[in-house]
């Protein structure tokens, strides 16, 4: 098997390139890139070749020739009848070559990016203003055709979303409750105001913390098993499907959830909060020996019951939010897996981002309002 070889020879006053060796993909020079830019540069000087030396010649000798030759026939040409009609038939390939675009200064680049992501924030929240209309229409046609109310699927919803999250919202609460109240001791005793731990438990908990850890969690944990829900369906064709039935996909699968997810989250708040104080409760006794009974009569005096209230309300605002994030996401889901997966993450990302914007919107709202 001989080496592929490249000898210049001049004849008749004119200089030509003899190939000579088998030009086959197992006996060209390595790497074949720096050999490809040699017979360019070869190319581009001599324009007589001469091919009769070659013993064999397959279809990536064929095209690297045909590539350095500037995809068109030299000049000058000594070839064999069957390596002519080797090239012959690679000359007939197509070869489409992408443009090459100018450079993009990083100015511009940056205006294009922001442009792009601002035209999909947009569209997103056009679509979310659609699904909160198409919600509102539903809920007008049930008032009007109460017998046509999704019970069944409210109380799955409700209990997937609500019963079942029982455990771990109130694990995280309590496990969050005794490590606020523990690094608050350290602070408290220094200056001798251990009492102040209700007031900082209670307020820290009830009012911001047990919703928002609530909202986190529900992200997580129900908003996305709604988008894959939805997701799944839509790769199955199973929504399709319900259309093609006459069954309204807004009324038995969005409607439900969004429902179910608002009625469910002001009571995990309220379970999720309870947790988080009896948590601190147990750390400030083991801490600063505090008594139960001294903790439960000062708790109602420090902490406003408007407090209570504005966590409740928080709850049922970022039910629907996740809830209609959820949802949205999930029918954006188009029929590839890598969708289903992309949508999912964006749908949780998306909804703790919403929620914690939300939670700071309630504090500046209420810090206005003057409620304490």
């Amino acid at each position: 098997m001989a080496v592929a070889a490249i000898e210049s020879v001049k004849h008749a006053d004119q200089e030509r390139l003899v190939l000579s060796g088998d030009w086959t993909l197992a006996t060209l020079p390595q790497p074949i890139s720096a050999f490809e830019r040699c017979l360019c540069d070869l190319a581009a000087r001599h324009p007589g070749w001469d091919l009769r030396s070659i013993t064999r010649l397959d279809s990536a000798g064929a095209i690297l020739l045909w590539r350095a030759w500037g995809r068109q026939w030299p000049a000058v040409l000594a070839i064999s009848p069957g390596h002519r009609a080797l090239l012959g038939r690679i000359e007939g390939v197509r070869v489409d070559v992408e443009p090459v675009l100018p450079k993009q200064s990083r100015l511009l680049a940056w205006l294009l990016a922001l442009g792009q992501g601002s035209w999909v924030a947009a569209s997103h929240l056009l679509a979310m203003v659609a699904l909160i209309g198409q919600m509102i229409l539903d809920l007008a046609y049930l008032c009007v055709h109460p017998r046509d109310i999704p019970w069944r699927e409210f109380s799955a919803n409700l209990y997937k979303t609500g019963a079942q999250a029982l455990p771990v919202t109130a694990l995280i609460g309590f496990l969050i409750g005794v490590v606020i109240s523990y690094l608050s001791a350290l602070q408290l005793k220094t200056f001798g105001a251990d009492v102040f731990i209700v007031n900082l438990l209670g307020i820290s908990i009830v009012r911001e913390l047990g919703p928002v850890l609530v909202a986190v969690l529900v992200a997580g944990r129900s908003g996305s098993a709604m988008t894959a829900q939805i997701g799944v369906m839509r790769v199955t064709e199973e929504i399709d499907a319900l259309a093609t039935m006459g069954v309204s996909r807004s009324q038995r699968l969005i409607l439900p959830k969004v429902l179910a997810l608002a009625v469910a989250m002001p009571l995990l708040v309220i379970w999720c909060s309870a947790a988080g104080i009896i948590g601190g409760m147990v750390s400030a006794k083991l801490q600063m020996d505090l008594s139960y009974g001294f903790f439960i009569d000062t708790l109602p005096r420090v902490v406003p019951v408007a407090n209570v209230w504005i966590g409740i309300g928080k709850g049922v605002v970022f039910g629907l939010l996740i809830a209609l994030i959820a949802c949205h996401f999930g029918l954006q889901v188009k029929p590839n897996t890598e969708s289903l997966s992309s949508r999912t993450t964006t749908s949780v990302v998306t909804s703790i981002t919403v929620a914690i914007i939300v939670d700071a919107v309630f504090a500046v709202l209420t810090r206005n309002l003057g409620i304490p």
